[in-house]
């Protein structure tokens, strides 16, 4: 189904992509489309701090823009009224980055003589651009889990709880939703990134949906999807 949203350019706008973006990691389904492309390039600026689930969606489809880029086809997405909308490509989002670098060094004096701050800073950030490298290399996942109760009367509310209680570097929980699987039970489909050096999905499961308190709400916990972002 096409996803429709507002002006992405004003505060109603901002204020409904967060809430959307409030239970799901990417505009449709549950990898980066060509639908995220075309919100991002809707957008005429980065969202203010305050939208926090539009920052880090903004955030993270730049840095995918910026590295492995962004192929899978979407469901179809609508943003109306957005003076600043254009086709969805990758040329438009890749400009859109290099235009975001160029005026971060706007203010550089390229003539003038370095100053032993300026040249502190060029060290500090030669340091971060290399640790930032070192992070990509490890590279992310995107990963689908199914998440089966013990029987009709397990609370399901209080299982997603214990799920996205679990808390560790790399690991990030995104959207969700209840399947039901016949009999009057519903099992628990939710979406997580992890960055691959730090989360092992295995030992995840083991570790955590397999003992206590957990094991009193989930029977069992099955990967159903794996792709690398």
């Amino acid at each position: 189904m096409a996803v429709v949203l507002s002006n992405v350019n004003t505060e109603a706008g901002l204020k409904k992509l967060d809430e959307y973006l409030l239970t799901r990691s990417y505009i449709s389904g549950y990898l980066a489309s060509k639908d995220d492309m075309a919100v991002y390039t809707a957008l005429s600026c980065a969202p203010k701090s305050s939208y926090v689930n539009a920052t880090r969606w903004y955030d993270h489809i730049g840095a995918l823009l910026r590295s492995s880029g962004v192929t899978a086809e979407g469901e179809g997405v609508t943003v109306e009224s957005s003076a600043s909308f254009v086709a969805s490509t990758p040329e438009v989002a890749d400009k859109k980055a290099l235009a975001a670098d160029e005026d971060d060094d706007s203010d550089v004096d390229l003539f003038g003589e370095e100053t032993e701050e300026e040249k502190k800073a060029a060290e500090e950030r030669a340091a971060s651009v290399k640790a930032s490298t070192k992070k990509k290399e490890s590279g992310k996942s995107s990963v689908l889990l199914d998440v089966k109760p013990w029987d009709d009367e397990t609370d399901m509310k209080k299982l997603e709880d214990c799920v996205r209680s679990v808390k560790m570097e790399g690991l990030f929980w995104g959207a969700s939703k209840l399947v039901s699987v016949g009999y009057g039970i519903k099992k628990l489909q939710i979406m997580m990134t992890i960055v691959d050096d730090l989360v092992s999905v295995d030992n995840l499961i083991e570790d955590h949906f397999e003992v206590e308190p957990a094991n009193e709400y989930i029977q069992s916990c099955d990967i159903v999807a794996f792709n690398k972002i």
